[in-house]
This record gives C-alpha cells, structure tokens and sequence, in this order.
C-alpha cells in the first residue's frame, strides 16, 4: 500500500468517526429527555456540508471522500429528528 492510498484509508476511516460523533449529542438528548440546549441551526449547516462533499466525494469517484459524507448525513438525519422530537414547545 502506497502513501496515498494509506492517506484515503486514514482519512475514510477518521472521517466516519467523526461522522457517527452526533451520536453522543443524540444519546444525550435521550438521557435528558429534552433538546432545548441543542442547536439545529448548526446541525443543519453541518448536514448540508456533509451533502455537498457526498455529491463532490460521488463526483470525483472517492470513496474516502463518499462514505464518510453519507454516514454523516444518515447521522445528522437522524440527530435532528431525535433533536426535534424532543424540541420543548413551551417557552
């Protein structure tokens, strides 16, 4: 294995775990029962983000730049739906 093919193996594998890092926001919001502290504006530029390196990732044929976009989005996804339903409504 060649030094940039160790390169995309590293960063592939690093940037899924950084993609599955919500995980630890949305165990949180599920202990606590509430997201009120959570900002979903954030997850939103986040998630867009990670739409926009999973088209360039798709694009370029990269799948070290791919897959760790798609497990972001699916997680983000899923981060803001457990952030919503547990959105207080009361002021």
């Amino acid at each position: 294995m060649g030094t940039l093919e160790l390169l995309a193996l590293m960063s592939g594998t690093w940037g899924v775990l950084m993609a599955t890092s919500p995980l630890f926001q949305m165990r949180r919001i599920l202990q606590r029962r509430s997201s009120a502290d959570v900002s979903i504006a954030t997850m939103g530029v986040l998630s867009v983000g990670s739409v926009i390196w999973l088209v360039y990732g798709s694009a370029l044929g990269n799948l070290a730049i791919a897959i760790p976009n798609l497990v972001g989005l699916i997680v983000w996804v899923a981060t803001i739906g457990v952030t919503l339903r547990f959105r207080s409504t009361a002021a």
